[in-house]
């Protein structure tokens, strides 16, 4: 086992080795995803903990506004969920659609889709802007940002 990681039978549903989470007072209380900048700030405080470079979904612009259309939302979200065993290595997901998002979908009948995350897996893909909606890094940039968010924290997807 590598050092950092534990397993997850102990205590965990989960059934592969996923990075410990640091102590609260190095983590995370906030993240900002600009997606004119392609960047995502870890904050803690106000002070910025961690800049990543990020790859976005096939049509970066705008917000998301249904399934299949493959933006990345814009708006207040918190991290919903962690999954160690994701295909893209680690993912951490954004509560997305939101009320909001909800609301606005059944207005025009359509389904506003969901399973956003940020996740790893960029440094298999050869060109920018690959995902289906999520926000991507590298895998070794989701294992930092893994130890460093905690289900909960408010994500700020900004335009």
């Amino acid at each position: 086992m590598r050092p950092g990681r534990r397993p997850h039978g102990a205590g965990s549903a989960y059934g592969r080795d996923a990075p410990v989470l640091l102590p609260s007072a190095q983590r995370a209380d906030r993240i900002v995803i600009d997606k004119s900048e392609r960047r995502m700030d870890l904050l803690r405080e106000g002070r910025v903990i961690g800049r990543y470079r990020i790859d976005l979904g096939d049509a970066p612009q705008g917000h998301k506004r249904r399934r299949g259309d493959e933006r990345t939302p814009e708006g207040e979200y918190r991290i919903s969920d962690r999954n160690p065993s994701s295909a893209f290595h680690l993912s951490l997901q954004a509560s997305y659609p939101n009320e909001r998002d909800r609301r606005w979908a059944r207005e025009l009948g359509v389904d506003p889709g969901g399973d956003i995350m940020i996740h790893g897996g960029s440094a298999r893909w050869w060109r920018e802007d690959w995902t289906d909606g999520c926000a991507a890094v590298s895998d070794d940039e989701i294992e930092e940002i893994w130890r460093r968010v905690p289900t909960g924290t408010p994500i700020r997807i900004q335009p």
